[in-house]
């Protein structure tokens, strides 16, 4: 979806990669300005999902809060009124590296926290995209993006979904995330988002790129 989140339609599931909820606040903790009101707006954009589909439930992949500093009150005050306004929906959180450090969601949110993998239909649902016997996997962690270059020498870096013949590799949700370069191979499918469309495009390996596997992204 171009929200950079996935939906399973038959489960009524939206899977959430990297929401990085905190991570401007992380930043100002430390002393570094940058703009405020980054989880109010990716709160909002999650809005738009669950208000266009019939979605009963949605697993965050990882990071769902970025680090201790970040569980800042004005933060955790609008993801709890934003949690309010979606009781209906069950939430659960597949815990990344993250939030090891962050802590799970505080209890008054109502959302769960388990290990991965979490094993649902033919999938693994994870954090980590490495490849797991008894299903195909579904994580984040690597914000992976692919860059498209044009006859003039222009360029796009574009957040991207990349599909493996064992592992799937969702964007980061978090609109204050980094992006790397993803290398694709010859069986792999790449859904770069661009703009308000999500669009196929060749798996061609991209120029200073990273193959998948463990190890980048936040």
């Amino acid at each position: 979806m171009p929200e950079r989140l996935a939906a399973w339609p038959a489960r009524a599931t939206l899977l959430v990669a990297d929401a990085h909820f905190g991570k401007a606040a992380s930043f100002r903790a430390a002393g570094i300005p940058v703009p405020r009101g980054t989880t109010g707006d990716d709160l909002a954009r999650l809005d738009a999902p669950l208000a266009r589909t019939e979605v009963r439930r949605i697993v965050f992949l990882g990071d769902f809060l970025h680090s201790r500093q970040g569980r800042a009150p004005a933060t955790l005050a609008a993801i709890a009124r934003w949690r309010d306004a979606h009781r209906d929906i069950d939430m659960v959180l597949v815990r990344g590296n993250h939030d090891r450090h962050a802590g799970d969601p505080p209890p008054e949110l109502g959302i769960r926290s388990v290990a991965e993998p979490l094993a649902e239909g033919p999938f693994l649902l994870c954090h980590h995209p490495e490849p797991r016997a008894g299903g195909y996997v579904l994580a984040g962690h690597l914000h992976p993006a692919i860059r498209l270059g044009g006859s003039a020498r222009q360029s796009l870096r574009l957040a991207c979904f990349h599909f493996t013949p064992a592992v799937g590799v969702l964007p980061a949700f978090g609109s204050f995330t980094g992006r790397v370069l993803t290398r694709p191979g010859r069986h792999d499918r790449v859904y770069v988002v661009a703009g308000e469309t999500v669009v196929e495009v060749p798996s061609r390996p991209a120029s200073g790129g990273r193959s998948g596997g463990a190890g980048a992204g936040g």
